[in-house]
């Protein structure tokens, strides 16, 4: 009984309560990313993510698990990929490419949203730890959607750049998206590009709290 109160009062709740937060900060911003993937999808004709329930706001249908702990811990991470049949849309390379840039647009709308309602909320009783938790979450949000648009396969960039490649340089591409991947997780291993993202994202965050007026 002794053991277990000294492991009680050695618990950092600080920290947990930290972790928590950011949790739910992944949750709900890969959640609004992928869910967006399949509504546009769906629009387009594309009923594969419907049937799969990936139309959904609940988390758990979305989260790859450790695409979630690098996200927690490393801040690059993934969701399981909406599936998508570019064979359902009218034009498969532009169905594509809305598709994937409806992944990043809603991320900075979601973005948006949050500073909004800092900014409506600024001078109001609320807590700074909610306040802390929006703003974090919109610059979270911000880099997902920064990121997303970096057009190295898989990432939804490339999807919207391949998609004004000829037909045969388009298949050609996508054949060896794998590669891409290879490339990606060695440009961030490495530290590439660090320092350019995170001003874009201070760019794109600064823009933000302008357009709300925060």
């Amino acid at each position: 009984m002794h053991y277990l109160t000294n492991l009680w009062n050695a618990l950092d709740f600080g920290s947990m309560k930290d972790l928590l937060l950011r949790l739910c900060s992944v949750f709900l911003c890969l959640t609004v990313h992928e869910t967006c993937h399949g509504l546009a999808a769906y629009a387009l004709g594309d009923p594969t993510a419907k049937r799969q329930n990936r139309l959904s706001l609940n988390p758990l249908r979305h989260i790859d698990w450790f695409g979630l702990a690098m996200m927690v811990v490393a801040g690059f991470g993934w969701a399981k990929p909406v599936p998508v049949n570019p064979n359902y849309f009218k034009n498969p390379k532009r169905g594509m490419a809305l598709t994937a840039l409806a992944g990043p647009v809603s991320n900075f709308c979601l973005s948006l949203l949050l500073l909004l309602a800092v900014r409506l909320l600024w001078q109001t009783p609320v807590g700074d730890g909610l306040m802390m938790f929006l703003v974090e979450t919109a610059i979270l949000s911000i880099g997902l959607g920064v990121f997303n648009l970096i057009p190295i396969p898989p990432l939804d960039g490339s999807k919207v750049l391949f998609s004004v490649l000829p037909d045969r340089a388009y298949r050609f591409v996508l054949r060896y998206e794998r590669i891409g991947i290879l490339l990606l997780w060695a440009l961030v291993a490495a530290g590439v590009g660090g320092r350019v993202m995170d001003g874009v994202i201070y760019l794109v965050f600064d823009l933000f709290c302008r357009i709300v007026g925060f």
